[in-house]
């Protein structure tokens, strides 16, 4: 008769020790994942700095130089504009610091047809914004397209090297600030805050875990009574 309970308890056991694993597993990704946002709520209340050499993910920082003729477009994304939905990216624009490699700037969103506008040298400017590391491509990226300057991936190596550059910054300087009065481009009013819903998963692990132990001590009442 024992033999019978022995494989459901083992049975129980073991999901039981697994379910509580990936709560607890959660729970340590919860308090990672809230570091990672006091470190980009610390960078954001942050004044910006000068450009060190080896800037940090999500450091707010600010450099001198021009922008070169050479722009780009990342992403694709459809916008109201006063003309109407209209396609667009993000303009991806080469600044020539006053010291330094060549730096991939993502000055915001501007739609297909601007994309040839900024396509002039400019002045000298001052760029404010934060760092972004380079990302590489996963299984459902589309396929950058190089011969019409639109790039998928902010990998600044193969994107300068498509755009001709010998040499360039291995990260890329999104730039920080108001709206244009033209309205192009669009940039970043604000840095980037991955989501956090650890502590949902957490709470469905461990209530899984709850339910497990409410089945199995129901079937064994009901087993014991027979």
């Amino acid at each position: 008769m024992k033999s019978r309970f022995l494989i459901p308890t083992l049975s129980t056991v073991v999901m039981l020790v697994i379910l509580v694993n990936l709560g607890l597993w959660q729970v340590r990704r919860l308090h990672w994942k809230e570091g990672v946002l006091a470190d980009i709520a610390r960078a954001e209340a942050a004044p910006a700095i000068p450009l060190p050499r080896a800037p940090a993910t999500f450091e707010k920082v600010r450099v001198s130089g021009k922008f070169l003729g050479v722009v780009a477009l990342y992403g694709a994304e459809v916008r109201e504009t006063p003309h109407g939905p209209d396609m667009g990216g993000q303009l991806l624009q080469v600044l020539l610091p006053d010291t330094g490699p060549p730096i991939l700037v993502a000055r915001g969103w501007i739609p297909d047809a601007a994309l040839a506008a900024f396509a002039e040298p400019a002045e000298p400017v001052w760029v404010e914004g934060f760092v972004r590391t380079a990302a590489r491509p996963g299984w459902f990226t589309p396929r950058d397209d190089a011969a019409k300057l639109r790039f998928y991936t902010l990998d600044p190596a193969r994107i300068g090297a498509a755009l001709g550059l010998k040499q360039v910054a291995p990260f890329i300087l999104v730039a920080l600030g108001p709206t244009p009065p033209g309205g192009v481009p669009e940039p970043a009013h604000s840095l980037p805050r991955p989501p956090n819903d650890h502590l949902s998963y957490a709470l469905t692990w461990f209530g899984l875990a709850a339910v497990l132990l409410v089945i199995y001590a129901i079937w064994l009442r009901r087993s014991m009574r027979q």
